[in-house]
């Protein structure tokens, strides 16, 4: 190569790192970690309407929903190397409507903006919960595999119209390099979402009977998994795993509960009642997830992405903590 393509490579390479990163629902608990580790090495913007509190100096944070057209104006204004969309509500809480309009909604009109204004990179972070439990399953489930959800779960067959509306667009635009993740029950610290309300509880209701093997991700080993897939040239859809599988029954006890085992449509009467009270903190659609396994295959990401999870399963069970 001479000497002054070499410089106009660099001077590109340079002008591609200036770029920033944006990231939708930097306010959240996955979007604060994400914005602390990206920094200082990349210029970010955030989209969300909540406030960022604690917002480091040098990220920009726009206070605007992502389907309102000064969301757009980011997009037209900043060259946008990447966007990492975090911005999807997974935790339903009581007496609040379904979130089909926030979560599908907002995110056409995120990719649209990045379609319309050439965003070269696009990461989307999904859920494994979107295959859905049930007694058929095989052990690890690949990403090929059907979305099934939970037929009386509303609040996921919305996730799973948001994850299979990213597959639509990752077909459809091959020239932006689209990353779907789905990550197993995501556990950590800073995690406010059902599989941790519910290890969080002194006495949590287990079904007689059943005790399913689960796989728990640590918030860490996540968002290490969002860093590797904003690499240059990757793309394509990738189930995320943990450190290992291993029976509820044996999650509980590393976590000192103390479970109450419950006939299964006894549990689902309760758990309706509390919900439909206000005072539940474990939505009855998750139930199942007591009753039946939903593993995933990892492989796929620790080949293409150089995943590996870095805390162990004890690390991982006992950051709920």
């Amino acid at each position: 190569m001479s000497p002054r393509k070499k410089t106009t490579s660099s001077r590109s390479s340079r002008a591609a790192e200036q770029r920033p990163i944006v990231i939708a629902g930097i306010s959240g608990n996955f979007g604060r970690l994400l914005a602390r580790r990206l920094h200082s090495d990349v210029p970010l913007v955030g989209i969300d309407k909540r406030p960022f509190k604690g917002k480091p100096k040098d990220v920009v944070h726009y206070q605007v929903d992502a389907r309102r057209r000064r969301a757009e104006n980011i997009f037209r204004h900043h060259r946008v190397r990447a966007l990492v969309h975090l911005g999807l509500v997974h935790r339903p809480q009581p007496g609040r409507p379904l979130y089909r309009e926030m979560n599908v909604a907002g995110t056409i009109k995120l990719l649209e903006y990045c379609r319309r204004h050439g965003v070269p990179k696009v990461v989307l972070v999904s859920t494994a919960a979107v295959y859905g439990p049930g007694p058929t399953h095989s052990n690890f489930l690949t990403e090929d595999t059907p979305l099934a959800g939970v037929a009386d779960y509303p609040e996921l067959q919305a996730l799973i119209e948001w994850d299979m509306y990213a597959q639509s667009f990752f077909w459809k635009h091959p020239q932006i390099e689209t990353v779907i993740l789905r990550p197993a029950h995501v556990v950590g610290p800073h995690v406010r979402n059902a599989p941790t309300n519910y290890l969080r509880l002194q006495h949590p209701l287990t079904l007689l009977g059943f005790d399913p093997m689960i796989q728990l991700v640590h918030e860490e080993d996540l968002i290490q998994s969002i860093l590797l897939a904003l690499e240059p040239g990757i793309r394509g859809i990738f189930n995320i795993d943990g450190p290992g599988e291993v029976p509820l029954s044996a999650v509980l006890k590393e976590l000192g509960r103390r479970p109450v085992p419950v006939l299964q449509p006894l549990a689902k009467a309760l758990v309706r009642r509390l919900w439909n009270m206000g005072i539940g903190k474990f939505p009855p659609g998750e139930l199942v997830h007591l009753q039946f396994q939903c593993m995933v295959d990892g492989s796929l990401a620790r080949r293409v992405l150089g995943y590996r999870p870095r805390y162990t399963l004890r690390q991982t069970i006992r950051s709920v903590l």
